[in-house]
């Protein structure tokens, strides 16, 4: 599968509507975006339920200040919607296709509960809402689960 190219016009589209979505950040001039290159086209080819994006980090940099893309590359992974894995740095074949399988593996249902959670918190912290009565206590862990550790 080609890797879809990321613009303004199609950022949070291509967010919600992948089940599993990976997004390389990245710019002409970087050497190691151009070492993670083939690694992340080869990973397209390889898993066609998995779709991967590309965001040219100079053509498009209103999206790259917005997500405080301070390195690149920069890679990021989505399930369902939510973002498990946040990353700068190259990856070689084989740490990227753990990643993928690990990504692929999350129940996006307790990604979706584990975010919803976590933004209860958030907000009940910072006093923009109030939980309702009927939601169990939020859980102590992270809302983001163990694939995003190398």
């Amino acid at each position: 599968m080609a890797t879809v190219e990321l613009t303004a016009e199609n950022f949070a589209q291509t967010i919600e509507g992948n089940d599993t979505l990976f997004i390389d950040f990245w710019a002409a001039w970087c050497g190691p975006c151009r070492m993670f290159a083939p690694v992340f086209d080869a990973a397209s080819d390889k898993y066609e339920d998995v779709t991967f994006a590309k965001l040219d980090t100079e053509d498009q940099q209103q999206i790259a200040a917005a997500l405080e893309i301070q390195s690149i590359p920069t890679l990021m992974a989505f399930r369902g919607g939510v973002l498990v894995y946040r990353e700068a740095g190259a990856m070689n074949a084989s740490s990227f296709d753990q990643l993928v399988e690990a990504v692929k593996a999350l129940d996006i249902e307790d990604v979706r509960k584990q975010a919803e959670e976590a933004q209860a918190r958030h907000d009940a912290e910072h006093g923009h809402a109030e939980p309702e009565a009927s939601e169990a206590p939020a859980s102590e862990t992270s809302a983001e689960p163990e694939a995003s550790e190398k």
